[in-house]
């Protein structure tokens, strides 16, 4: 890695916020809602990460239409239990340090676009971000893929250099999601997701600290 990239993408839970808490709990109210059985938290953190719609229909087993309403619970609980900003430590000052660079930075989030927007104002560092970027309310843009399409659209129609993208994230669904735009991810080793999970990534970071100077291509800001 010797080139800086134009714009980096940023997945939201496991990588800039300790989301597992609110979502495990939301789940668990969903899941009782519906009569279902609570997994174990090892289960639930399994959930962390990939689309919400796609753990109830995968890992529980859900149809569709129960899947959506379980949705529906979960978003519900969620956005007024499960939305206390976790920062992750050495996150907040490596996206300021890019901010001052200044290399743009968008979320690329499987997570409701509002809810993922909630999450980064109570935290203070919504401004940061060139734009937010999240599943849509109906869910018809969920997927990895489909979200970063929409980041790297948006940051194209404001004006940024998109030809040199990179994502950060902490799971399998990161680095296929990015793969489909050939776009380059870091492994976020701290996030939810195991180390296994990182191959494809041409890097990891072992913490946020080291995330400036990959991203910046091995350099510091003077």
């Amino acid at each position: 890695m010797t080139d800086q990239f134009s714009v980096a993408l940023f997945d939201l839970d496991g990588t800039i916020n300790d989301s597992a808490p609110g979502i495990a709990s939301s789940m668990s109210h969903a899941f009782e809602q519906m009569g279902a059985t609570v997994p174990t938290p090892e289960v639930l953190l399994s959930f962390v990460g990939p689309p919400i719609l796609e753990s109830f229909q995968v890992g529980m087993g859900m149809d569709s239409a129960s899947a959506r309403h379980c949705l529906t619970l979960y978003n519900s609980h969620y956005g007024t239990h499960g939305l206390s900003p976790r920062l992750y430590a050495g996150i907040d000052e490596a996206l300021q340090l890019l901010y001052e660079w200044p290399i743009p930075i968008a979320t690329a989030t499987s997570k409701p676009e509002s809810l993922a927007t909630a999450i980064l104002q109570a935290s203070g560092i919504s401004g940061r971000f060139a734009a937010i970027v999240g599943a849509s309310e109906d869910e018809a843009r969920c997927t990895k893929a489909d979200v970063i399409a929409e980041a790297l659209a948006r940051l194209q129609a404001a004006g940024h250099d998109v030809t040199r993208p990179v994502l950060i994230g902490d799971r399998i669904h990161d680095v296929e999601g990015a793969a489909a735009h050939g776009v380059p991810v870091i492994f976020a080793e701290w996030g939810y997701g195991s180390i296994a999970e990182s191959e494809g990534a041409i890097a990891t970071a072992a913490t946020p600290s080291e995330l400036p100077s990959l991203i910046l291509g091995l350099s510091t800001p003077s």
